[in-house]
């Protein structure tokens, strides 16, 4: 985990259990961002962020090209309240990291996540919190 998750405000963890939308931004390969509403989970004992996707959904093509040094970012937002959480991100096919996203969204959601044929996992490791109004 890292310290930025770490030392998080219990309003701010409250917020992130909140069955919100948020947007999910990266790079495509010629640097320009693409945003996309998603579904996620963020796990704040270890700092992870999920997010279940298609494996040929640009997010995902974005992140799997990308540098290990790409980073992406995740904004949360209600009203004038809001949390972005940024973070080096990987994507992922192992079945226990796919089992637990969708334990993890069931249980935020209370519905089954969408289950394609080429359901991956992006897994942010987030470094970076900021915020407003929580």
């Amino acid at each position: 985990m890292s310290r930025a998750t770490a030392e998080l405000p219990a309003a701010t963890r409250a917020f992130l259990t909140r069955p919100y939308t948020a947007t999910f931004t990266s790079l495509r390969p010629d640097g320009t961002p693409h945003l996309t509403p998603v579904r996620f989970t963020f796990d704040a004992a270890t700092g992870l962020v999920r997010v279940t996707t298609r494996a040929r959904a640009r997010k995902a093509r974005n992140v799997a090209a990308g540098s290990p040094a790409a980073r992406v970012a995740l904004c949360q937002a209600d009203g004038f309240r809001w949390v972005t959480l940024e973070g080096r991100a990987a994507v992922t096919t192992d079945p226990a990291c796919l089992a637990e996203a969708i334990r993890r969204y069931t249980a935020r959601y209370r519905a089954d996540p969408p289950a394609p044929p080429d359901l991956v996992v992006i897994e942010i490791a987030v470094d970076r919190v900021l915020s407003l109004n929580l």
